[in-house]
């Protein structure tokens, strides 16, 4: 027996047992972990994220469970049950982890607050980033806005080692109501391409694990030489999937990354970690990053809105090759390699001139590693009107960045002519029928959506300087 008090432990990123401080902070007594499916949740997740937390929670309940603890789950508003779960159990603590986006900062403060005065012990943990997003800041104690200088800061910093996972955890003497996960029909959005998705994902912390040490063994040495590679997409860590639920955390992934003794490869990949935390540091910093232009004065930017034009787009229909098949690939694999996002990304933004948010829009509802402020930063950053530090207008040309990153053709191929061709044509719902193979006029001669673009944002810096 133990005169420890029992503790509510409300999961939601952080979808592990190993160096989960939110976790570790309740053992000695009983441990009840919970995921809550809410508004918040609900309101973020596209229908491949939610697939993907289906096979999460389906995994972390298995890790729970040999160790002979329930994972507790249910839906609704996290205070009222928060609240019940309480009630029910005697318990007297909470804990969770820290997240970054405004929706769930705004949410966990009410909770906190209202939580503390039900007499309930409530503590947050960070550990969803490297480090808390306040921590890294400028000479001046002021917020960077600038990677390279962030990521020099951030190196300044001891990153604290991770904890083990722990080895004893005491099961609370009582029976604890729970929904069925499959009641949840997190899979429902993805209708018929549910299954074949759900396929390709290897969920879960000891998936984590083994994805990364794999890489490590196998790929991390080359990774500086190939990461940009559209043909090798083994070439990139894969985690980012893993790193968004939480089911390996930051901290993890860089002392593995330590032990590599200074790879340039590895260290190349180390700077993938500093983005993601730049990334949330700005959203932190910034909660309206998610639907607000970062710098504002670019709202004055002639974007259109959704139009006929972006369709043609998540189809993967515009007729050039490159974006079409990194569009396809997505929607096949819920993954698209990092450098296809940033041609799609600007095609959309640059060549069809339509806002960025139209896209971050189609990414949440595709990707299995969707992120708010990865999702969110990452379409400014190509847009132009988030933290790019270049001082001019960034606007790719998929064709040449298409034969420089597939040299020889396969990635295009694959999905335009190939298997994945055919997957793509298998998984799209019927209303979108057609034959794959199937070549669609350009929507625009690059050139001519080149100049557009450049026109348009001259125009609108000319009006800047004019106010």
């Amino acid at each position: 027996m133990t005169s420890d008090p029992t503790t509510i432990v409300w999961l939601r990123r952080d979808l592990r047992l190993r160096d989960n401080l939110a976790l570790d902070a309740a053992l000695g007594g009983p441990v009840i972990p919970v995921f809550i499916l809410d508004d918040v949740i609900d309101a973020q997740l596209g229908a491949a994220a939610r697939l993907r937390l289906k096979l999460s929670l389906e995994a972390l309940s298995k890790d729970f469970a040999a160790k002979g603890i329930k994972l507790v789950l249910r839906r609704g508003d996290a205070l009222e049950i928060l609240r019940a779960l309480a009630s029910e159990t005697g318990a007297r603590r909470v804990t969770w982890t820290r997240l970054t986006d405004g929706p769930s900062i705004e949410r966990d403060k009410k909770i906190k607050a209202s939580l503390k005065d039900d007499g309930l012990e409530v503590e947050s943990f960070g550990g969803f980033t490297l480090l808390d997003p306040w921590r890294v800041r400028t000479g001046q104690d002021t917020q960077f806005k600038v990677f390279t200088p962030f990521s020099k800061a951030l190196m300044q910093h001891d990153i604290p080692e991770p904890a083990q996972r722990p080895s004893h955890l005491a099961a609370y003497d009582g029976d604890v109501a729970s929904d069925d996960l499959n009641d949840w029909r997190l899979e429902a959005a993805m209708g018929p391409a549910a299954d074949a998705l759900a396929k390709q994902i290897a969920a879960g912390e000891d998936a984590a694990r083994d994805r990364l040490d794999a890489w490590l063994d196998e790929r991390g040495a080359r990774y500086d030489d190939d990461r940009n590679r559209l043909d090798k997409p083994e070439a990139g860590t894969r985690l980012s999937e893993y790193l968004a639920l939480g089911e390996i955390s930051p901290r993890s992934v860089w002392a593995a990354m330590d032990r590599a003794d200074g790879d340039a490869g590895v260290e190349a990949a180390r700077r993938q970690l500093i983005w993601r935390d730049f990334a949330h540091m700005l959203l932190f910093h910034d909660p309206d990053m998610e639907t607000e232009n970062w710098r504002r004065e670019w709202s004055a930017f002639p974007w259109r809105e959704d139009n006929e034009d972006a369709e043609r787009w998540r189809r993967g229909e515009t007729g050039v090759e490159v974006v079409d098949a990194a569009m396809r690939e997505m929607y096949v694999t819920g993954r698209m390699h990092n450098r296809a996002r940033m041609l799609t990304a600007s095609y959309l933004t640059k060549h069809l001139m339509t806002h960025w948010r139209v896209g971050e829009a189609w990414f949440r509802e595709t990707l299995i590693d969707w992120d708010p402020a990865n999702n969110a930063m990452g379409w400014q950053w190509v847009a132009g009107c988030g933290p790019d530090a270049a001082p001019f207008f960034r606007i790719f040309n998929p064709e040449t960045q298409g034969e420089k990153f597939d040299p020889f053709g396969a990635y295009r191929k694959n999905w335009i002519r190939g298997e994945g061709a055919e997957t793509f044509a298998a998984m799209r719902p019927k209303s979108h029928q057609r034959n794959a193979s199937a070549r669609p006029r350009p929507l625009v001669e690059l050139s001519e959506g080149r100049k557009r673009a450049l026109e348009a944002w001259k125009e609108m810096r000319e009006k800047g300087e004019a106010v």
